[in-house]
């Protein structure tokens, strides 16, 4: 008969799970009775063998009947455990692949790349949620988990600061709210059973990873709060009116209108509206110089029109209106462009001056990516076919809708927020106006909203205008002998 080791059976641990030695050796541990046997049979120990003799087994702290494992409830949180962990990461990448990858600026990839290595560790996190709510081969898996469970509050916690900002409705809500929820349970769990004290220095541990999240946290809340204005947009617009030429067939005059634009800022834009338009003037003279009056009288009216001691009753008729670029195409730094037409006029014409109006109104690319495929098409508010598009013509006139949505280069914004959408209108007898908002022809929108939206994608209008007489034009054709 051969004499074999004697087996010790440790004292249940938190989760009933009794380690076994044999000998001055750790086989491994046991949940239950019939598992202690099925390791002492691989260990070649008889199948009959008498766990209550004490010249075999020592039991301690309580015996052979001593198993307090509760499966179920360790099981369910596992299941709770993975399920938040697998959730975060998936939310995680989702949030943070976009800015990681296609980001204009490197802050902003920045904080996609950390959102992308929290979702990382968090899948980390989930493997290590089966060592630790099991066996505990590995004396970091407590902490890794317990990391995990820091990152997902520290990114749920600025995802739920940031919807606070406007409480808009976003599917995104329906995931961080709860995961949310869940990391505040699961961190409560982890601090009380001090899942970092089977690593070397825990407390050094735990205070660098609390460090970690928080300085984390501040960075995504300052790359996404933070708007870039180091690269001031700049442009270089012109409108001018070249030499006339007479129509020697008929009573008109053509007159060359030269534009021109160039992106010499640092940041590429989108070109939303655009438009230039051709005004002729008309005026009452007096050569006592008596209209200075009128013109006061039209700052209290806030008409603001030029002061003039001669020249009052001004008029300004529209003679032509078109598009300088199409809505939704870009320019990049450096990029210019130009455009030549030829203007009409009768040589009798009744206007004493004629003003040429430039405007293009911009957003920029750093801070938003625009469905350019979407917005390109003009929807014609008096085609019946365009659906909400159309607005009956008594009301709305003649005008073409330009509408696309607009995301957020830092993809937190995107899933804090409602979609927004660019919304440019164009007609030949009304100025150009636009909006970036939650607007998509269907109910109204705050205007603070609105601005608040305007000035987070950087949009605005740059301008440029020219004047010259109608006797110079009419001159330099040779019309005015005629």
């Amino acid at each position: 008969m051969s004499i074999r080791p004697w087996v010790i059976v440790e004292a249940p641990d938190s989760r009933g799970l009794r380690q076994v030695i044999v000998g001055s050796e750790t086989v491994g541990s046991a949940w239950s009775l019939g598992e202690l046997r099925k390791m002492l049979d691989r260990l070649g120990y008889p199948e009959n063998m008498d766990m209550e003799d004490p010249a075999s087994v020592c039991w301690r702290g309580g015996d052979s009947r001593t198993w307090p494992d509760r499966a179920g409830r360790r099981r369910t949180t596992i299941v709770l455990m993975m399920a938040g962990m697998l959730a975060s990461m998936a939310l995680n990448t989702v949030i943070g692949w976009p800015d990681a990858t296609g980001a204009l600026t490197f802050a902003q990839r920045i904080s996609g790349a950390l959102f992308v290595l929290s979702g990382a560790v968090q899948g980390a996190a989930a493997i290590a949620v089966l060592d630790y709510w099991g066996r505990r081969q590995f004396n970091s898996s407590g902490a890794v988990v317990l990391l995990g469970a820091l990152v997902a509050l520290a990114t749920d916690s600025l995802l739920l600061f940031m919807w606070f900002e406007e409480t808009e409705y976003t599917p995104y809500l329906l995931a961080f709210m709860p995961l949310w929820c869940w990391s505040l349970w699961a961190l409560w769990l982890l601090v009380r059973e001090k899942s970092w004290q089977r690593i070397p220095r825990p407390k050094t541990f735990a205070a660098g990873v609390v460090a970690t999240a928080l300085l984390t946290a501040v960075s995504l809340a300052y790359s996404t709060m933070y708007q870039p204005a180091a690269a001031p947009m700049h442009f270089i617009l012109k409108a001018e009116f070249g030499r006339a030429r007479a129509d020697h067939r008929l009573p008109f005059v053509h007159v060359p209108l030269k534009l021109y634009m160039k992106n010499a800022g640092g940041i590429p834009v989108y070109i939303i509206n655009n438009d230039y338009t051709v005004y002729g003037r008309n005026a009452k003279y007096s050569e006592k110089g008596e209209w200075l009056e009128e013109w006061r009288r039209s700052l209290d009216e806030k008409r603001e029109e030029d002061a003039h001691r001669y020249v009052d009753k001004l008029k300004y008729t529209p003679i032509s209106s078109d598009r300088f670029y199409r809505p939704g195409n870009w320019l990049d730094v450096g990029q210019e462009y130009a455009m030549e037409r030829a203007l009409q006029i009768p040589r009798s014409t009744e206007f004493d001056t004629m003003n040429i109006v430039l405007q293009i109104t911009y957003m920029r690319k750093d801070r938003g990516k625009l469905d350019v495929a979407q917005f390109r098409r003009a929807h014609r508010s008096w085609n019946k076919d365009e659906g909400r598009y159309y607005c009956a013509p008594a009301r709305c006139g003649e005008e073409l809708y330009y509408h696309g949505r607009v995301r957020h280069n830092n993809n937190l914004i995107n899933v804090t927020r409602r979609p927004r959408y660019v919304t440019a209108i164009w007609s030949p007898e009304k100025r150009p106006i636009y909006s970036i908002s939650s607007f998509h022809f269907e109910g109204p929108v705050a205007r603070s909203e609105e601005k608040r939206d305007v000035n987070r994608y950087g949009a605005s209008t740059a301008y440029a205008d020219s004047e010259v007489a109608v006797t110079e034009l009419l001159s330099s054709s040779g019309a005015d002998g005629v």
